[in-house]
């Protein structure tokens, strides 16, 4: 009898914390079915007296969301790729590589952890313009690829890699670039598709960066579009909530196909 309440006690405290978590995403794709004056109605009310289509149908026909929405995918998946290719090489030359101030300069990049990123917000920006990088695809992508938890976590997963792997191919004649090709990178799927994920992730939910650094519309992220709407059309929340709701949509699609691998690599490199 005692363990069958300890069940139902954890189970149902799983189920609350569930729902606790989704209630907000769950409102927030209903609410896009409502009217402007029921989103803010009181007293409240979870689903709309009258669903209606028309918030998703304006949103999917307004070029400018659209835009946004394509520019912050290709965006995050340029950004996801060139983090994978630099932290990746830095975390095997970390971990597997001898090279001059080796310790000292691991030291300098685990320092950079602890470094806010509003930090050196004002420094990054000044450099891009100086780059001539403003109102550019680049000056989206390029600053941030480089990340030190990233190289850190990766380095993590690369260190348990048996040594015996890496001598055989080195008796076989094969070069670190082979070794990092053939051996680490079919071994790290798992590693890669956590940091992939996350950099995507990273992108898609950015506003300060592009707000300092981006002032064509055309080239606006999801996040600055949604905020621009939001100051313009204040009174438009049926609208604002459907925008939003199709915003979270990629990536919760993403988590979606890639959960397995996510959970697994986090949980193999936290092992190892």
């Amino acid at each position: 009898m005692r363990g069958a309440l300890g069940w139902i006690v954890r189970y149902g405290l799983a189920v609350a914390i569930v729902v606790a978590a989704l209630f907000p995403l769950a409102w927030l794709a209903v609410a896009g079915f409502k009217a402007k004056t029921e989103v803010v109605a009181t007293p409240f009310q979870f689903f709309p007296e009258v669903w209606r289509w028309d918030n998703y149908a304006q949103l999917l026909a307004d070029e400018a969301f659209v835009r946004a929405l394509g520019v912050t995918f290709v965006g995050a998946a340029l950004f996801a790729a060139l983090s994978l290719v630099v932290n990746a090489l830095g975390a095997y030359a970390f971990a597997r590589l001898e090279f001059a101030f080796k310790r000292t300069i691991w030291a300098i990049v685990i320092t950079t952890m602890f470094i806010p990123g509003i930090a050196i917000m004002l420094t990054s920006f000044i450099v891009v313009t100086e780059l001539g990088m403003l109102d550019s695809m680049s000056v989206l992508v390029i600053p941030g690829a480089a990340s030190a938890v990233q190289v850190f976590f990766l380095r993590q997963f690369f260190l348990a890699v048996p040594t015996a792997l890496e001598e055989a191919a080195q008796l076989d004649g094969a070069g670190p670039w082979r070794i990092f090709r053939h051996i680490f990178i079919p071994l790290s799927k798992g590693a890669f598709v956590v940091v992939g994920a996350t950099s995507f992730l990273l992108f898609w939910n950015s506003y300060v960066w592009p707000v300092l650094t981006i002032t064509d519309p055309e080239l606006f992220p999801i996040q600055q579009y949604l905020a621009t709407f939001r100051s313009e059309r204040t009174s438009e929340q049926g609208l604002l909530t459907a925008g939003s709701t199709l915003a979270a949509l990629p990536v919760i699609v993403l988590f979606l196909i890639f959960q397995r691998h996510i959970i697994r690599g986090v949980r193999i490199s936290g092992l190892k």
